[in-house]
């Protein structure tokens, strides 16, 4: 997707490659290697700033456009979601360079939001309606100043070719300049303005503020995913399966970051949550399904399992990687090369099975449905050995479909020391390596600190201390509420 043609009020100019094909876009009239070094150098230090001091979402979006192209095939920079699953970012690395820094990361930013705001409100009615294609712009670019501290929008330098005139123009929608226009039509219609402070309180509110207007400003179709879509909304270049599938990657990644305490993350999300939830019953739905509730102290339930099973599923699955290498064959690659073919990384080395203990503390009620969850969960995971354990004040190794029993007291260091191999259960020690370690507990016992803590898992039942989130180091965490199901 493009964003609007930034700083340009005439018709755009016809594609003249498929935005999907790599190869053409590279080739296609490229500019001086001196201008495409410079132009990828500002690009990456505009996604290196996301990732440190601006946007949370915006630096892990990028990290999903495998493939980021310098072009000169479009005039400003996009973000294509194409039908083979794959993202890619195009830029004109003329463009980039007459933007400068942070006019780079200003597009980038406005680019980012675009994706995840088609994904939020994906309805094809909405997108087709011009008007919900100026509020877009208005909202994005709001939020793209604040966020960026910047007061002005970034300015592009351009050159007369007759007069050799140097002239600076403001890129994009300049949501102030909208809404004085919103406050002129609604005074001579002798309706009321919202001020511009409670006028862009939400997407939905703009949205629905403008649409009171006799003329809104409506901007001519100048992006490359309106012309691709002829307005309807459809057929856009953004295929709508990747876009939903990475854009909640994103978003969820994000979520799981602001859990585990990233201020920044934290921030944002709530930013986008207030400024989008409860706009259609869609948001709504898409925001509990990733279970987006807790930002606000809620509990919400997703469509398929609750906040804290996908949480730990994403855990889960960041701590067991594939052990198999990936290396780039030499002289495979040069023969792929030479007959224009893209290079391909092989994998080399066995596959290691990656261990899971899963201990359960019996010490205190245990919600069955979790333990029943959590059993068929590891029980499906591929290529994972698990080993069970039930311990309250001593430990107790176990078969899933056995029953367990609970005793009296809690004691968190056997398990560790069980786990590190200094503790023998019935004159045998574990022998192995975890890769994780599932605690599904109460947390009502002395704190421990485990030799590789980031390698421990908490999920701590309804009531109970959830101190591994504030120990130091922090551990994964999260509160199982007893109710659920």
């Amino acid at each position: 997707m493009i964003d609007m043609a930034y700083g340009d009020t005439k018709a755009a100019k016809p594609l003249v490659v498929q935005l999907t094909d790599r190869r053409a876009l590279e080739a296609w009239d490229p500019a001086d290697d001196e201008t495409v070094a410079r132009a990828r150098e500002l690009k990456e230090q505009a996604l290196l700033d996301f990732g440190m001091q601006a946007s949370v979402i915006a630096s892990w979006l990028y990290t999903k456009c495998h493939h980021q192209i310098p072009t000169t095939a479009i005039d400003t920079a996009a973000v294509m979601a194409s039908g083979d699953g794959t993202c890619l970012l195009l830029y004109n690395p003329d463009f980039f360079v007459a933007l400068g820094l942070d006019g780079v990361k200003f597009v980038l930013f406005h680019e980012a939001r675009h994706l995840i705001q088609r994904h939020l409100f994906a309805d094809p009615e909405l997108r087709a309606d011009p008007v919900f294609t100026l509020a877009a712009e208005v909202t994005i670019n709001h939020v793209a100043l604040r966020r960026l501290g910047r007061t002005e929008l970034p300015t592009l330098r351009r050159t007369d070719p007759d007069t050799g005139e140097a002239t600076e123009e403001p890129t994009g929608v300049d949501p102030r300049k909208v809404h004085e226009a919103y406050v002129a039509d609604l005074t001579e219609q002798n309706l009321a303005p919202l001020p511009y402070d409670e006028f862009i309180e939400t997407d939905a509110l703009v949205y629905a503020e403008l649409k009171r207007m006799k003329n809104p400003p409506v901007p001519p179709p100048l992006c490359i995913h309106l012309q691709l879509g002829n307005g309807t909304g459809e057929g856009d270049g953004l295929d709508p399966e990747t876009v939903r599938r990475v854009s909640s990657e994103v978003l969820r990644g994000v979520l799981l970051s602001a859990r585990r305490g990233m201020r920044l993350a934290r921030e944002e999300l709530l930013e986008l949550l207030k400024r989008t939830d409860g706009a259609t019953d869609s948001v709504s739905k898409l925001w509990g399904d990733l279970g987006a509730g807790f930002l606000r102290g809620e509990t919400q339930k997703t469509r398929r399992v609750d906040w804290w099973q996908q949480w730990l599923v994403d855990v889960l699955a960041s701590k067991l990687r594939d052990g198999e290498r990936l290396v780039y064959p030499k002289k495979r690659g040069a023969l792929l090369a030479t007959l224009g073919h893209d290079p391909m990384l092989a994998r080399r080395g066995q596959e290691r099975t990656k261990v899971i203990v899963v201990a359960y503390d019996t010490s205190g009620s245990m919600p069955t449905h979790v333990v029943d969850w959590l059993t068929e969960l590891v029980g499906h995971t591929d290529g994972v050995e698990a080993h069970w354990l039930s311990f309250d004040g001593a430990l107790m190794p176990f078969k899933p479909g056995e029953r367990v029993f609970g005793g009296g007291g809690t004691d968190f260091q056997q398990v560790a020391d069980y786990v590190e191999g200094r503790l023998a259960v019935d004159g045998e020690r574990f022998d192995d390596t975890a890769d994780a370690v599932l605690m599904l507990t109460d947390g009502y016992a002395p704190a421990i600190t485990p030799a590789e803590p980031d390698k421990w898992i908490w999920l701590i039942t309804d009531g109970g201390d959830d101190w591994p989130e504030r120990h130091n180091p922090p551990m994964a965490c999260h509160r199982v509420v007893t109710g659920d199901h």
